[in-house]
């Protein structure tokens, strides 16, 4: 295990600056936004903030002590991981508690855990160590695919509880994991072609069936780009949130006086956080959050690219991935731009599993560019 003064003289500073303030704002965000939910469900305006602050501070405690370690060991423990929170997922089939018409959540007490959002981190790891230790057969077709049919197999798990965003963005970092993977062109390319048919026929068989294979709450969102229609009476959540934005203005309306959170918007703290942003601090504080979403990306893929392992490498493209796609459907559903499924948006929304799983793939991060420091320094030795 790496010893604590070496792990502060080594990890990328501007990246956990600028992620410890992300992650401050949020939970001021959180407590803005949730106290009126809170308090008119008969419970302290203050429950949301801090039970949001319990899940910061243990999720830091427990990436101090996860970040000793090689990211050699992550890999072995994401093996076993693999198979716990696959078996879990089924699990959920069976004996998961149902929360907004998604079987997602096993809950412990009053505080639930999903699954499907570790197992994206879990796979991360697991498919940089698979295609580290393989690295010389992977012109071979079973070997290199071994983690898409994994991935395919927990797909439809997630899908059946169901949770079709979710199951859409982990689809989605495994396939843009595999493409930054060392597999050969000629693989990629086959694949490629090969999901871009899945994908063809998906839609036309929801195209001729009229939509009848989906559920009626799943078709009411594909009414995104009508969001105002009072008339159809359709997307009303995302029409709320252009009220909340359109009242932000540049400058807002000030911390805490939000009037879209007082029930028109549906859990304002989570899916729908960044519209409060806006309306409460205007629109140049939330670019601002924004172009620091871009800066931590860029970090992340900078200690990606320097990694002297292509473990490392991978783990920090998964990484920068794993945020970029959940910023990228929170933020496109709340504009309009697809259909709202449901996603958190990293730093901002509340909770417990979440956090946990963006803290600790940060923590991966970090550990990668304490080995590369590492590295280097016993190499100027030398």
């Amino acid at each position: 295990m790496t010893k604590l003064k070496d792990i502060i003289k080594n990890i990328d500073r501007p990246l956990f600056l600028v992620t410890l303030i992300l992650f401050i704002l949020g939970l001021i965000m959180i407590f803005s936004a949730s106290n009126v939910t809170s308090y008119m469900s008969g419970g302290s305006p203050y429950a949301y903030f801090l039970r949001q602050g319990l899940f910061l501070f243990g999720s830091f405690i427990f990436c101090i002590f996860l970040v000793k370690f090689n990211t050699k060991f992550y890999g072995l423990v994401s093996n076993i991981l693999l198979v716990v929170f696959t078996v879990l997922l089924i699990g959920l089939l069976i004996y998961g508690k149902s929360t907004n018409y998604a079987t997602s959540w096993f809950y412990i007490g009053s505080f639930g855990v999903q699954p499907s959002e570790f197992i994206k981190v879990i796979m991360i790891v697991f498919m940089a160590r698979f295609y580290e230790d393989y690295e010389a057969k992977l012109n071979n077709w079973f070997i290199a695919i071994i983690p898409l049919l994994i991935a395919m197999i927990i797909t439809f798990l997630i899908m059946f509880q169901p949770d079709l965003g979710t199951a859409i963005i982990f689809a989605a970092l495994v396939g843009l994991i595999f493409l930054s993977s060392p597999v050969s062109k000629k693989i990629k390319t086959a694949i490629i072609f090969l999901m871009l048919g899945m994908i063809m026929v998906a839609a036309l068989a929801v195209i001729f069936t009229g939509g009848s294979i989906l559920q009626s709450r799943q078709l009411s969102r594909l009414n995104f780009t009508r969001p105002c229609d009072r008339l159809l009476g359709t997307g009303n959540q995302v029409c709320n949130g252009y009220i909340a934005i359109n009242n932000g203005g540049l400058s807002g309306i000030g911390l805490g006086n939000s009037t879209q959170k007082y029930l028109y918007l549906p859990y304002p703290y989570t899916d729908f956080i960044f519209a409060v942003i806006v309306e409460e601090l205007g629109l140049v504080i939330a670019i601002g959050i924004i172009l620091a979403y871009i800066f931590v990306l860029y970090r992340i893929l900078k200690i990606g690219k320097a990694s002297t392992t292509s473990r490392g490498a991978l783990i920090c493209y998964g990484v920068a991935v794993y945020i970029f796609l959940h910023i990228a459907v929170n933020l496109m559903g709340l504009f309009g731009l697809m259909p709202m499924t449901g996603v958190p948006l990293p730093f901002m929304s509340y909770g417990g599993s979440f956090t946990l799983c963006v803290m600790v793939s940060l923590a991966f991060v970090q550990r990668v560019n304490i080995e590369t420091k590492l590295h280097q320094k016993n190499i100027k030795k030398v």
